[in-house]
């Protein structure tokens, strides 16, 4: 199938991701992926992490471009997209131990970054795990001019979308009973952030 959506950075950063994941969702067993975007990395993550039912999930318009790379991988494990919508509390019913983001929260507004922790906190089973991918600012400052300029070509997209701060996400996380576990350096001046629901 050849009108399959495609993201380069989803290809760029699948492989660092996923050595994080083999980590953090080795002992997990049903994962809601937000914002699967092209529905690449769920077809990418699945078959390497057989134990795991991958849940995809997007704003519907997404939906068709998701489902044509889970229909070309045809993969037992992967789960066709539920409509997730940050400013909707549908989505609040279900239940998982894992839920896993990457580069959502810039694309959002803050208050649409607000209002998905408080639909974690209803999903998120105790005990269960945050896995969320993305450039962040630390202190209120650039952790590199390529997150600046990035930052920059996000707001004149979109003024209410930027490169979050990590102290005023990790705010958000702790106000839904998350405790931050892990900080990790990724490839291109991302980092990919480790919470444990108490």
């Amino acid at each position: 199938m050849t009108d399959k959506p495609f993201s380069e950075s989803c290809l760029q950063n699948r492989e660092p991701i996923l050595a994080v994941l083999r980590i953090w969702f080795a002992d997990r067993r049903h994962v809601l992926e937000i914002g699967s975007g092209t529905g690449q990395h769920a077809v990418y993550f699945a078959p390497e992490l057989p134990h795991l039912v991958w849940q995809t999930a997007d704003v519907p318009p997404h939906h068709a471009g998701i489902r044509a790379w889970l229909d070309d991988a045809a993969l037992p494990n992967v789960r066709p997209p539920l409509a997730l919508d940050a400013n909707d509390t549908a989505w609040h019913g279900g239940r998982y131990d894992a839920v896993f983001s990457a580069n959502t929260l810039h694309i959002m507004s803050w208050p649409e970054v607000a209002q998905c922790f408080a639909g974690i906190g209803a999903v998120l089973a105790s005990g269960g795990t945050l896995v969320i991918y993305g450039p962040f600012n630390y202190n209120g400052a650039y952790s590199s001019e390529s997150n600046a300029r990035f930052d920059a070509w996000l707001k004149a997209r979109d003024p209410a979308s930027g490169v979050r701060d990590f102290e005023a996400v990790d705010a958000l996380a702790r106000a839904q009973g998350l405790v931050l576990q892990q900080d990790i350096a990724m490839p291109a001046n991302n980092r990919t952030l480790v919470w444990r629901m108490e």
